[in-house]
């Protein structure tokens, strides 16, 4: 055997180990990892890109984090740290989708909450929203003229609320542009979350709603969470910080208006 494939067998071992750790303790940052393994920062980020690209883990700012199973969903404060800065890309381009005077339906997320932190440079905006973070956010917001938390049960470590089952709160309105979030998105399955309560309520939000946008950051994309809530000729604008070729193409030939970082750098 050459140096090459026993380096590679090495690494292979070091990765396998590393995911037994991060299933454990769900997760761990760069520091520990070379601490644990005796190995360098270059060698251990190497390893958690190649981990990322096999859809073992899920790279954070100086971290990683246990991939996700269809029907399970990580904690907010967990979400608001992994892919930050592509979060916060996807709510710019989704600010340029909202006009002065909308009325927005503000899905939960922690990309739509990226988004309503910038609403104020919007103006007159009505807001109907099920995330208390959000909710918060938009209090004080400039922007936003009329606020309207719906209520129900909270997610708890979630920071959202998902309706009764017998609730008509949203029958009766009339919305501008649903902005969703997403935990998961294909071309074969459209948009998906791993719970099937709050994708029934995703479905009442995407019904009253003239249009729909969909954020979600490159992770999302090519994962399936548990409920579908969304086929893709549900979804008026797709907005990512960077999505394959094939992929846009796809959403394209359905009609589809697909923005993403990439191409507005590429433009």
């Amino acid at each position: 055997m050459n140096d090459h494939s026993e380096d590679k067998v090495f690494s292979l071992e070091r990765q396998q180990a590393i995911l037994a750790f991060v299933e454990e303790n769900k997760k761990a940052t760069v520091a520990e990892l070379c601490q644990i393994f005796k190995v360098s920062t270059s060698t251990i980020r190497n390893d958690l890109r190649e981990m990322e690209k096999n859809m073992l883990v899920t790279r954070t700012h100086g971290g990683v984090l246990i991939r996700s199973k269809t029907g399970v969903e990580m904690m907010s404060t967990e979400k608001e740290v992994c892919n930050h800065d592509a979060k916060v890309m996807v709510a710019q381009l989704a600010l340029e989708q909202i006009e002065d005077g909308d009325t927005l339906l503000l899905d939960t997320g922690t990309t739509t909450l990226e988004l309503a932190k910038i609403l104020g440079e919007r103006q007159q905006l009505t807001v109907i929203t099920n995330d208390l973070k959000i909710a918060l956010t938009l209090e004080d917001s400039p922007g936003v003229v009329n606020l309207f938390f719906i209520g129900g049960a909270v997610r708890k470590q979630l920071h959202c609320v998902i309706p009764f089952s017998n609730d008509n709160s949203l029958s009766d309105l009339i919305i501008d542009k649903a902005i969703m979030g997403t935990n998961g998105f294909t071309l074969k399955n459209g948009a998906t979350t791993p719970d099937v309560r709050q994708a029934a309520f995703k479905k009442k939000m995407i019904a009253c709603s003239t249009s729909v946008i969909l954020l979600a950051d490159s992770t999302k994309i090519g994962r399936d969470a548990f409920a579908k809530f969304a086929d893709i000729s549900d979804i008026h604008i797709f907005i990512t910080d960077s999505i394959k070729d094939d992929v846009r193409s796809g959403l394209e030939a359905q009609g589809m208006l697909v923005c993403d970082g990439s191409a507005k750098n590429r433009g």
